[in-house]
Order: structure tokens, then sequence, then C-alpha cells
């Protein structure tokens, strides 16, 4: 008798940390102060500050990069103690300026200097899909978008070594790649002198 209990509670407890990692998580910024990195994130390059936009939307905040930073230069920002291999990431983003650079993505399986990372770019209409090592990037694949000014929505989605990336509910990319197969941090970035606003962070996964 004691033994099938000890097993029940131990069914109940995998299925509660099974449904705990499957809920889901969502940064809005809307309840940290202005001018200062949120709590929990970590700047590793450029100029990350949470600010005030009334086009959020979630309102009031957005998490802003506004660095003019050098070209080769990747701005990046990681939630610390986030650690994902296979997830659902998604995040708003607007692009507000860059003349050499514009728009930003999500990161995802950060280890160091190693990550794969997806963003946009308005300037030159597409969607990019990258493995970066050692803060070098390479591409892994490219689509071209139809963009528009305002909030758009990135969305990854990861099992294993396969990516799959979507602007605006459209699957645009579809990869496999086995370079970094080991849990890691999910964050944020921008190139170069891209300035861009980002609200609703939202991840799911394990």
């Amino acid at each position: 008798m004691q033994r099938s209990v000890i097993i029940a509670v131990t069914v109940l407890a995998v299925a509660a940390t099974s449904l705990a990692a499957e809920k889901g998580t969502t940064w809005n910024f809307d309840k940290d102060r202005p001018g200062l990195v949120p709590p929990g994130f970590a700047r590793a390059a450029g100029g990350w500050r949470v600010t005030a936009d009334p086009t959020a939307p979630s309102q009031p905040n957005v998490l802003a990069q506004r660095a003019k930073s050098s070209t080769q230069t990747l701005n990046l920002v990681l939630v610390a103690g986030t650690s994902y291999r296979n997830l659902d990431l998604s995040v708003n983003v607007r692009a507000i300026g860059g003349k050499e650079e514009q728009g930003g993505g999500v990161a995802w399986r950060i280890r160091g200097g190693d990550y794969y990372a997806v963003r946009f770019s308005p300037l030159d209409n597409y969607i990019r899909l990258y493995k970066v090592r050692n803060n070098g990037l390479t591409e892994l694949g490219s689509a071209e978008i139809r963009h528009v000014p305002g909030w758009h929505t990135l969305r990854v989605v990861i099992a294993d070594d396969r990516m799959e990336c979507y602007y605006d509910g459209k699957k645009y990319l579809g990869r496999r790649d086995s370079s970094f197969m080991d849990a890691g941090a999910i964050g944020l970035w921008t190139k170069g002198d891209a300035e861009t606003y980002f609200d609703d962070l939202n991840v799911t996964g394990r």
C-alpha cells in the first residue's frame, strides 16, 4: 500500500512539473521602472532600457534597444536563469530607427557567445535565421517578407534540431541544424545601429 502511494505521488509530481513547464511565461515590462534594465534581464551588449510607449501592444512599457552600435555589434540582452532546449518563443517587435541596420528578433540556447537567433529587417524586407558562434554570425536561412511600419510578431518553434520561424503568424523558414543541442537561455537582440522596441516576450517549453 505504501509503495502504491509513493508511486501515485511521484506520478502526480511529474505531471505537475510537466504542466508547469508547458504553461509558459510572458514578460511585458509594464511594471518595470523606465530607464532601467528589467529585473532578471542581463545585458550582454547594447543599450537596453525599459521605456514608455503609447503604441505598445501591452501598455504602458516596452523594452528598448537604443544604442547606435558599430555594424558588427550584436546587441544582446538575455533572460537570466532561463534554460530551454525545445521551446515556442515569440515577441512583438517595432523598428524605430537605424541607418545601416533596423529591426531585431529573438535568440535561444544561449551559452556564452554561442546561440541561435532570428531577426527581421525592414530595410531589406527579409527574415533571417542565424547561428552565432563566439559572437560571429553564420546565416542558416533567409526569406523575403512584406514589411509595413508598426508592430509585428516574430515566433520560433524549436524541436531538437528543427527550427521553424514565423513572421506575423506566417511560416517563412524551416531549417535543421545540430550545432547547439544543449539547453540555454533565451534573449532579445538587434544588430549594429538598429533601434528597436520589444513587448510581450513569451516562452513555452523546457
